[in-house]
């Protein structure tokens, strides 16, 4: 994720670079690295960029953000993005979100999501772990998630569960984590099961993933305005074990009680 992250910053830099907008099939070369499958521009903003490329032998596409912002700084956006019970008030497509496990030795989540769908849809549910790592001496903070199956959790015939989904986010400070100012890098693919053709599948992710973003970004800033207790991720993560930043390894230690609010620390 860090590796793809300096890579779209060096193409970045060369399309900032240049004094006409350059060729939009420029851009879909320049966003894949050296072997890879090209990527398609769907979306050319002016504080984002969104890519898509299909996934072999599916129907489905990968999807990926490159974008800045200047007016929050990388720790709030962050810190919001994490907090499941934020969440929860400031995104009301959000039915049900809930940390199933917590893994103290690697900082691992077992999160459950319940989302509203767009209507005539019905709901969707997420059974995912996500891992965070905040890489100071690269000024780099990644968060990664993917699907996966967890025994407290069972099929609910209320929802439809979604079983292929990954995502990963890296935030690059322009500074320092608690001044304004980062890009990010997202990358995101999931498949919501759904009976309708590509092209609408394509155009509901296309056209939610900038809104999510955007919300995002607005929940940060409310966070820092208010000054609303959010908690601090990079304050309480736990020892590294291990150099990895992906999902892999040991299955999550038995669960951990819920936590007071005396127990979390908050920025």
């Amino acid at each position: 994720s860090a590796q793809e992250m300096k890579h779209m910053e060096n193409i970045s830099s060369l399309l900032q670079g240049q004094q006409q907008r350059p060729d939009p099939a420029a851009g879909r070369e320049a966003a894949a690295a050296p072997g890879e499958q090209p990527w398609e521009m769907i979306m050319d903003k002016k504080h984002f960029k969104l890519w898509r490329r299909p996934i072999e032998g599916t129907h489905l596409y990968q999807y990926r953000v490159f974008g800045s912002y200047t007016d929050v700084t990388p720790r709030q956006f962050f810190n919001v993005q994490l907090d499941t019970e934020y969440r929860k008030k400031w995104d009301s497509l959000v039915i049900k979100l809930d940390v199933i496990e917590r893994d103290l030795a690697t900082g691992s989540e077992v999160i459950h999501w319940v989302t509203h769908f767009p209507y005539p849809m019905y709901s969707r549910d997420y059974v995912y772990v996500r891992r965070y790592r905040v890489d100071k001496e690269n000024n780099l903070m990644v968060l990664v998630s993917r699907a996966v199956e967890h025994p407290s959790v069972p099929e609910d015939p209320e929802y439809v569960r979604v079983r292929t989904y990954e995502s990963q986010m890296v935030i690059r400070p322009h500074k320092t984590f608690d001044e304004n100012g980062f890009d990010y890098l997202l990358t995101y693919s999931d498949n919501p099961q759904t009976v309708f053709p590509r092209y609408c599948v394509s155009w509901m992710v296309s056209s939610g993933m900038p809104d999510f973003l955007e919300k995002l970004h607005t929940a940060a800033l409310k966070a820092k305005k208010l000054e609303l207790e959010v908690r601090d991720y990079l304050g309480t993560k736990p020892p590294e074990s291990g150099s990895g930043t992906g999902t892999e390894g040991k299955a999550p230690a038995a669960p951990e009680g819920p936590r007071g609010p005396a127990q979390l620390e908050y920025a």
